[in-house]
């Protein structure tokens, strides 16, 4: 089992996407590096999506808070709430990975990503046993 509890927040995005990325690259700056970015194409991404995340995880980026797992539209208000009320001093040292064809920078992937955020969302709770 994924061990989260001491690495939350979490925000899990698509790191083979440009838009993805740079979506992780403005909360790091936003949350002032306070927030773990893991993408779902690494190893710690594919051990989330395998253990805590739904079969449909790569479709939207998830905000995960140790208590739930918010993907896409319902992870905006709570990772908005985090990054405003966040008082940790904790840095998370980490690097966002990119990895994308020239096929994702096009107007129209930004549009089916952007399109894919409102109308994608999910909710799941965590039980550690």
């Amino acid at each position: 089992m994924v061990d989260i509890q001491n690495l939350v927040p979490i925000v899990v995005y698509d790191n083979a996407c440009y838009l993805c990325v740079k979506f992780a690259k403005a909360v790091n700056f936003l949350a002032g590096g306070k927030i773990l970015l893991v993408g779902h194409y690494t190893e710690f991404g594919e051990k989330i999506r395998n253990e805590l995340l739904d079969s449909k995880a790569t479709e939207m980026f998830w905000f995960i808070d140790g208590k739930t797992a918010f993907g896409g539209r319902a992870a905006l208000i709570p990772l908005l709430s985090t990054i405003l009320r966040s008082k940790s001093t904790k840095q998370v040292q980490h690097t966002i990975l990119e990895s994308c064809n020239s096929e994702c920078k096009t107007p129209k992937a930004a549009f089916v990503r952007s399109a894919s955020l409102f109308t994608n969302s999910r909710k799941i709770k965590i039980t550690f046993q």
